[in-house]
Protein backbone atom coordinates (compact mmCIF):
# COMPACT_ATOMS: atom_id res chain seq x y z
CA UNK A 1 0.00 0.00 0.00
CA UNK A 2 1.12 3.35 -1.17
CA UNK A 3 0.61 6.88 1.01
CA UNK A 4 -2.11 7.81 -1.53
CA UNK A 5 -4.20 4.80 -1.11
CA UNK A 6 -4.04 4.78 2.55
CA UNK A 7 -5.16 8.75 2.44
CA UNK A 8 -7.85 7.18 0.53
CA UNK A 9 -9.03 4.96 2.60
CA UNK A 10 -9.04 6.49 5.78
CA UNK A 11 -10.80 9.19 4.19
CA UNK A 12 -13.92 6.59 3.03
CA UNK A 13 -13.97 5.66 6.82
CA UNK A 14 -14.06 9.00 8.56
CA UNK A 15 -17.68 9.09 8.49
CA UNK A 16 -19.93 7.44 10.86
CA UNK A 17 -21.80 5.72 9.15
CA UNK A 18 -19.51 4.48 6.44
CA UNK A 19 -16.80 3.51 9.34
CA UNK A 20 -19.86 1.40 10.90
CA UNK A 21 -20.82 -0.28 7.86
CA UNK A 22 -17.01 -1.47 7.20
CA UNK A 23 -17.06 -2.82 10.92
CA UNK A 24 -19.98 -4.46 10.38
CA UNK A 25 -18.90 -6.35 7.39
CA UNK A 26 -15.31 -6.99 9.48
CA UNK A 27 -17.11 -8.78 12.28
CA UNK A 28 -19.48 -10.58 9.66
CA UNK A 29 -16.20 -12.02 8.61
CA UNK A 30 -15.73 -14.17 4.86
CA UNK A 31 -19.15 -14.54 4.80
CA UNK A 32 -20.30 -10.65 4.56
CA UNK A 33 -23.59 -9.58 4.72
CA UNK A 34 -26.27 -8.79 2.15
CA UNK A 35 -27.48 -5.28 1.26
CA UNK A 36 -30.29 -5.85 3.31
CA UNK A 37 -29.07 -7.21 6.46
CA UNK A 38 -26.43 -4.68 6.45
CA UNK A 39 -29.19 -2.07 5.97
CA UNK A 40 -31.42 -3.34 9.24
CA UNK A 41 -28.25 -3.30 11.39
CA UNK A 42 -27.35 0.33 10.58
CA UNK A 43 -30.79 1.52 10.26
CA UNK A 44 -29.70 3.68 7.16
CA UNK A 45 -32.43 4.12 4.07
CA UNK A 46 -31.13 2.16 1.03
CA UNK A 47 -30.14 5.22 -0.82
CA UNK A 48 -28.06 6.20 1.69
CA UNK A 49 -26.62 2.99 2.26
CA UNK A 50 -26.13 2.83 -1.44
CA UNK A 51 -24.17 6.05 -1.31
CA UNK A 52 -21.63 4.71 1.26
CA UNK A 53 -21.16 1.70 0.24
CA UNK A 54 -19.99 3.34 -3.29
CA UNK A 55 -17.93 5.26 -1.11
CA UNK A 56 -16.16 2.12 0.41
CA UNK A 57 -15.87 0.09 -3.08
CA UNK A 58 -13.90 2.98 -4.79
CA UNK A 59 -10.98 3.09 -1.70
CA UNK A 60 -11.06 -0.88 -2.02
CA UNK A 61 -12.53 -1.37 1.02
CA UNK A 62 -15.83 -3.84 0.30
CA UNK A 63 -16.73 -5.98 -2.97
CA UNK A 64 -19.77 -7.43 -3.62
CA UNK A 65 -20.59 -10.99 -4.87
CA UNK A 66 -23.95 -11.63 -6.50
CA UNK A 67 -26.43 -14.42 -5.05
CA UNK A 68 -29.26 -14.94 -7.04
CA UNK A 69 -31.50 -11.24 -6.54
CA UNK A 70 -29.42 -10.43 -3.91
CA UNK A 71 -26.10 -8.64 -3.62
CA UNK A 72 -23.91 -9.59 -0.25
CA UNK A 73 -21.21 -7.34 0.38
CA UNK A 74 -17.81 -8.13 1.87
CA UNK A 75 -14.88 -6.14 3.74
CA UNK A 76 -12.06 -6.54 1.72
CA UNK A 77 -9.89 -7.64 4.86
CA UNK A 78 -6.22 -8.14 3.00
CA UNK A 79 -7.06 -4.40 1.81
CA UNK A 80 -7.73 -3.88 5.51
CA UNK A 81 -4.66 -5.60 6.56
CA UNK A 82 -2.62 -3.78 4.15
CA UNK A 83 -3.66 -0.67 5.58
CA UNK A 84 -2.98 -1.87 9.37
CA UNK A 85 0.67 -2.60 8.16
CA UNK A 86 1.07 0.72 6.09
CA UNK A 87 -0.24 2.58 9.36
CA UNK A 88 2.38 0.60 11.42
CA UNK A 89 5.60 -0.69 9.43
CA UNK A 90 7.68 2.07 11.46
CA UNK A 91 6.14 1.63 14.51
CA UNK A 92 8.08 2.34 18.14
CA UNK A 93 10.95 3.51 15.69
CA UNK A 94 11.97 -0.21 15.66
CA UNK A 95 11.61 -0.54 19.39
CA UNK A 96 9.90 -3.42 21.21
CA UNK A 97 6.26 -2.50 21.76
CA UNK A 98 2.33 -3.74 22.50
CA UNK A 99 2.05 -7.49 20.63
CA UNK A 100 -0.35 -6.28 17.34
CA UNK A 101 -3.57 -7.43 17.18
CA UNK A 102 -3.74 -10.40 14.71
CA UNK A 103 -4.58 -10.19 10.95
CA UNK A 104 -7.47 -11.36 8.95
CA UNK A 105 -6.87 -13.69 5.96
Amino acid sequence: MNQSDAVAALAALAQPHRLAAFRALVQAGHGGLSVGELRETLGLPPATLTSHLNVLRRAGLVHDTREGRSIRVHAALERMDALLAYLTENCCGGQPCAPRAPTCG
